[in-house]
């Protein structure tokens, strides 16, 4: 059985859906802008929202826990953004779209966050005398790499051991 959360794939799609139409939002300001200036700013502020989008999307790929956040406030933060802008044209449908994608972002993290007290993944095995997985040793030897004293070396199953002359 797979560790990966069943929504995360939905969550990543529904957070490439919402960069694609922060870049449609992008090439419509451009084509339809009449004074440079505000314009600008309005590009600049869609490409950074696109940028989050996709940084989140990889890091909720990755399974990273801060990625489950950052997208429950992207889709929280998606129907207010579209809002404020009026869903007049030429951005209807990109609006509508930006609003429908963060209701079903919001409420897709909501459903898939695990049960309080349920181990997440890399949570490692909690039967005593089980090996370590290989995360836990990863863990392990960045751990003791960075708290090595002088007089101890770091063997390769990650432990750190007092250097010895013979």
């Amino acid at each position: 059985m797979s560790s990966r959360p069943p929504g995360r794939a939905l969550v990543v799609l529904l957070l490439l859906a919402a960069a694609a139409l922060d870049l449609t939002r992008c090439g419509i300001v451009a084509v339809t802008a009449g004074r440079p200036a505000p314009a600008a700013g309005l590009i600049a502020a869609g490409l950074a929202a696109a940028g989050l989008s996709l940084r989140t999307a990889r890091g909720c790929r990755g399974g990273r826990r801060w990625a489950a956040w950052a997208a429950l406030l992207i889709g929280a933060m998606s129907a207010p953004q579209a809002a404020a802008s009026g869903f007049r044209p030429p951005y209807t449908i990109p609006d509508v779209a930006t609003a429908a994608v963060g209701i079903l972002l919001t409420v897709t993290v909501l459903a898939t966050a695990g049960q309080p007290g349920q181990p997440g993944p890399g949570a490692g095995n909690a039967c005593v005398g089980s090996p370590p997985s290989a995360a836990d040793r990863s863990a392990r030897l960045r751990r003791n790499a960075c708290t090595a004293r002088a007089g101890e070396t770091l063997r390769r199953d990650g432990r750190l051991v007092p250097v010895t002359d013979g």
